[in-house]
């Protein structure tokens, strides 16, 4: 797992690598989870990347978690029993995390469910075959400061993230070179 500035310009790129390595090759239908709130700019990652992500792929991406309908502490718990009903879907899930100061403002994929809330600690349902995770701030500041995350930085990241989830999408569903990549 080798991190990813959000300000290299060949962040999608990477992006859509690193997933495209991950991928089963029979999956035809990606479930994308985007955790987090739409009340606090340090853990509103999910949510950009989500309404970004909203309707572009609606034959190969199921969105679950936007600005409008945010994937909180509060329901997270049903949308996890909502993906065990389907157990053929196969889950990306994107969230904001703390992590060592070097990899903050970086992006990190990793095969495997993400647990959100750790760094509140919270016990929240762990999601996700495939985690996508985006460091705000360094795991030892003061969680107080979460909601004063510079707001331009969480945007640029997930416009990158959602990026390369397009490419992704586009390159393993065959999808025309003249397509929209976001929506």
């Amino acid at each position: 797992m080798k991190p990813i500035s959000y300000s290299d310009p060949l962040a999608p790129l990477l992006i859509r690598n690193e997933l495209f390595s991950l991928l089963p090759a029979h999956i035809d239908h990606l479930t994308v989870v985007c955790i987090g709130s739409n009340r606090i700019n340090g853990d509103s990652l999910g949510p950009f990347v989500g309404t970004l992500l909203d309707n572009a792929y609606r034959d190969h991406v199921t969105v679950i978690g936007t600005l409008e309908r945010p994937v909180d502490a509060t329901n997270i718990e049903r949308v996890h029993q909502q993906l065990l009903k389907n157990p053929n879907s196969y889950v990306l899930a994107v969230d904001s995390i703390v992590g060592p100061r070097p990899f903050v403002h970086t992006i990190a994929i990793r095969p495997g469910a993400l647990a959100p809330g750790t760094a509140l600690g919270k016990s929240l349902p762990r999601i996700g075959d495939v985690s996508i995770m985006g460091v705000m701030m360094e795991e030892t500041a003061d969680m107080s400061t979460l909601p004063y995350t510079n707001l331009h930085i969480v945007y640029q990241m997930a416009k990158v993230i959602a990026l390369g989830l397009s490419l992704t999408v586009r390159q393993r569903y065959g999808y025309e070179p003249s397509a929209p990549l976001l929506a």
